[in-house]
């Protein structure tokens, strides 16, 4: 038998979490107005934030039932959103990684579901939103109760051999993330020789971020007029990833533009980079355009961010 007071605080669980799937719009199991139910937009979200899981390792985390996830799984392998390979180990189980298509396919859910989070909070002064989610914080640290070790991010200055490094690592990760062809090596190539040829120690910088001895990241400050920097190249190793340091790279590239001088940054993104999109958004970046274009074997949107120093 539940203890005094515990049949109301099971209520009111219970209570909130009726209310919340209701809020959400999630309680006839689909997310929005995406044609993937919630279960299917979670496998998602896990695949493109976490590297070659296997899905057995996703029924458990997200408490699915196996012939739910199967289905789940085959829906996915039968629309291209999804590669599947053996586990050495186990030749029943597979590793699951998203496609090209798999990645694009998230980034537009991605976006739905903030648009509409964003309209919800838009309806709520600020002090309510603070509130609200300061709530939520609440809520996910006692459920949780997580302790993470912090991990040790040391930004140093580019030395020779770096820029064959972030030449390298660029055209890698954009290939296996986003199926990328090798003309954007060659735009990160270009970009990286000309920072050498024409570097300004006064008014420009690479910073290389490393954990443990090991580059994982890099950030470049480049001139574009005496007033504006460009970001460019920002970039991390995905087993660095969960650390801060893409958050720790930007501010440091804030601060050296502040120190030489600028007044303003500006950078150019794409609108399928997720991840760095958040980064930006939390450092105070403002998106002011966007252009539909064909580059490095694929139509993407690309968008150019700006935020005064």
């Amino acid at each position: 038998m539940p203890i005094n007071g515990a049949d109301d605080q099971i209520a009111a669980v219970r209570a909130f979490n009726r209310f919340y799937t209701r809020k959400l719009g999630v309680l006839d199991q689909h997310l929005g107005k995406s044609p993937f139910s919630l279960s299917e937009a979670r496998v998602l979200y896990e695949l493109a934030h976490r590297d070659d899981l296997a899905a057995k390792e996703i029924g458990n985390e997200l408490g699915l039932d196996p012939g739910y996830l199967s289905r789940i799984v085959q829906s996915f392998d039968e629309k291209g959103l999804i590669t599947r390979t053996p586990l050495p180990a186990d030749r029943r189980q597979y590793q699951l990684s998203l496609t090209a298509k798999g990645r694009q396919t998230f980034a537009k859910l991605n976006l739905g579901s903030q648009n509409e989070v964003a309209a919800m909070l838009a309806r709520l002064s600020t002090g309510d939103a603070t509130r609200l989610t300061q709530a939520m914080a609440t809520i996910e640290a006692v459920l949780e109760q997580r302790q993470t070790a912090p991990a040790s991010v040391v930004l140093r200055s580019h030395r020779v051999g770096d820029m064959g490094w972030v030449i390298s690592k660029q055209a890698a990760a954009y290939a296996a993330d986003y199926g990328w062809d090798i003309s954007y090596e060659a735009l990160v190539a270009e970009i990286c020789a000309q920072f050498v040829k024409s570097y300004d120690a006064a008014r420009e910088h690479c910073w290389i971020a490393e954990l443990g001895g090991e580059p994982v990241g890099s950030i470049f400050l480049v001139k574009a007029t005496d007033e504006l920097a460009k970001l460019r190249l920002l970039q991390v190793e995905k087993k660095a990833r969960g650390f801060g340091v893409g958050r720790a790279l930007v501010e440091q590239c804030l601060q050296g533009a502040r120190e030489r001088g600028y007044k303003r940054m500006t950078l150019w993104t794409q609108s399928i980079l997720v991840a760095a999109r958040g980064i930006y958004k939390s450092a105070g970046f403002e998106l002011v355009a966007t252009k539909p274009h064909h580059s490095f074997g694929h139509d993407l949107v690309g968008e150019t961010w700006e935020r005064d120093l």
